[in-house]
């Protein structure tokens, strides 16, 4: 990407309106150019004190109380007796809030019935989709490991693995915290051609490799194995072979 094309773009990364692949493509640009870089910086101080400023102008309380005197006084309204159709509709809203709230109720009951994996599953895959919107990807961005592991510390009970393979196409993008299985969680991000793959890790008790397990949940691969005492589950849209490489990569021995 040049200045120019940088130029175009950079108003809405600051506003977080490109999509990742854009987004990628300008941050990749801003690490390299001073320039765009200091550009960048400006924008994000414009828009802080858009945000922080205190631009309204706050009428006295003098002027205030004067409108208030102008205004008419509020008339008293006269209460009325239900007709049968509206005792008709009561019931019915009655009933439909009985409804609802057994409902609720019982939502509990079903999710204890099914999987605690599954469950997962879908936590971690609906984080991935949250990230993949603009602004949301990375709380750290740097393919550079001594930069992305030491930014966990003091915000995780353990130090993840980072690693980098950029030279197996795997670049790393950079990392962030997440919440996933009742716990915050160490996510890596990393990218293959086109595709972004977040790699979700916590420590087990499980300190030996464990078998790779794939399932497959609205068109995303999620991809889970223990190993070297950390549970990995790697989520992407891209073909389960490919991403099985990158498990590899991180130890899956299988």
């Amino acid at each position: 990407m040049t200045c120019a094309e940088s130029h175009l773009l950079i108003h809405a990364y600051a506003d977080g309106e490109l999509d990742v692949v854009r987004s990628l493509d300008v941050e990749q640009h801003i690490k390299g150019c001073p320039k765009c870089a200091a550009q960048l910086n400006s924008l994000r101080a414009l828009h802080t004190a858009l945000v922080e400023g205190d631009f309204a102008h706050h009428a006295p309380a003098s002027l205030r109380e004067k409108v208030r005197q102008m205004l008419p006084a509020p008339e008293q309204k006269k209460e009325r007796q239900p007709s049968d159709l509206q005792w008709l509709w009561k019931w019915i809203a009655a009933g439909a809030t009985a409804v609802a709230v057994l409902t609720i109720l019982m939502r509990p009951m079903e999710f204890s019935q099914s999987a605690s994996g599954d469950e997962m599953v879908n936590e971690m895959v609906a984080s991935h989709v949250r990230s993949l919107m603009p602004g949301h990807l990375t709380d750290v961005l740097s393919s550079d490991k001594h930069t992305v592991k030491p930014w966990f510390a003091g915000k995780l009970d353990f130090a993840p693995d980072v690693k980098d393979f950029a030279a197996q196409s795997f670049p790393l993008v950079g990392g962030r915290l997440d919440y996933v299985n009742g716990r915050t969680v160490a996510a890596l991000v990393y990218q293959h051609n086109k595709h972004v793959i977040n790699v979700f890790i916590w420590p087990t008790a499980n300190a030996t490799g464990a078998a790779s397990e794939i399932k497959n949940y609205h068109g995303y691969y999620v991809i889970s194995f223990n190993a070297n005492g950390f549970h990995y589950s790697l989520v992407s849209d891209m073909d389960q072979t490919e991403l099985r490489g990158l498990a590899g990569l991180l130890g899956d021995q299988n």
